[in-house]
């Protein structure tokens, strides 16, 4: 039977986990405390690895994912780009954008279905389709860049706008659009500078509005709405680029 090497055992890697075991896929855990090396001694040549640590531990995980398991990795973390993984020298790593929610005790709620890409992305599609989450496959390349780039215009902009109004992403639209509007601008300019591609900003901005209708009561700012906002501003004074909105409510 296929093995599925999932590292990181939190909400999303146990909703991809039941998903693969759905689809009759064994699953191969890698925990906090595990050593990468030794598991992929006992597990030389499963069929996907799918890296499901929070975004803050992303590079160490794949600076030190060994040899074997490098032409099988999957990726599904937020704020996600090609610069994440090229710089380490993964040629086409598996992509996910994962558009559905889960929180501790509660079902995961999808907003729109995820789009995935690369080499194993008609198995995750069939995976969550087995647990009832959408999912679809889109192109490796410019297709896939848009919709990376989609999911943190929406994260950044509810997240970052959140902390000034609060409420939820449709109160979000409704009572404060311009200002919304201002940080997506804002976001959409630190994108096209990580990503050194002029995105369409229309585009953007109505995916943006169809996640905010798959869940209109979806709050706009969680925990990690500060660390974004700073990580953000971090890019921006990389690039050299202003920001005004974005400096106005760190300060």
């Amino acid at each position: 039977m296929s093995e599925i090497v999932i590292i990181g055992l939190g909400q999303l890697g146990r909703v991809f986990a039941g998903g693969l075991l759905r689809a009759g896929r064994t699953v191969v855990p890698v925990n906090r405390s595990d050593d990468m090396v030794t598991v992929a001694h006992a597990h030389p040549e499963p069929e996907l690895v799918l890296v499901a640590v929070a975004e803050n531990d992303l590079h160490t995980v794949l600076a030190a994912m060994p040899g074997a398991w490098r032409p099988r990795v999957a990726l599904i973390q937020n704020e996600l780009l090609p610069r994440d993984w090229e710089q380490y020298r993964y040629t086409d790593p598996t992509v996910i954008s994962v558009w559905f929610e889960k929180k501790k005790g509660i079902d995961a709620k999808p907003l729109i279905a995820s789009p995935a890409a690369g080499p194993g992305a008609a198995l995750l599609c069939r995976a969550l389709t087995a647990i009832d989450l959408p999912c679809r496959e889109v192109a490796v390349g410019n297709e896939l860049l848009f919709e990376l780039v989609r999911k943190n215009v929406y994260i950044l902009t509810t997240n970052i706008a959140g902390l000034k109004t609060g409420g939820t992403v449709s109160q979000l639209w409704a009572q404060h659009e311009a200002f919304a509007r201002q940080v997506a601008n804002e976001v959409m300019d630190i994108q096209d500078a990580l990503t050194n591609v002029k995105h369409d900003r229309d585009a953007l901005i109505a995916g943006m509005l169809e996640a905010f209708a798959g869940d209109p009561e979806h709050g706009c700012t969680g925990r990690s709405a500060p660390s974004r906002l700073a990580r953000a501003i971090g890019h921006a004074d990389e690039y050299g680029l202003s920001v005004p909105n974005l400096r106005a409510l760190q300060r």
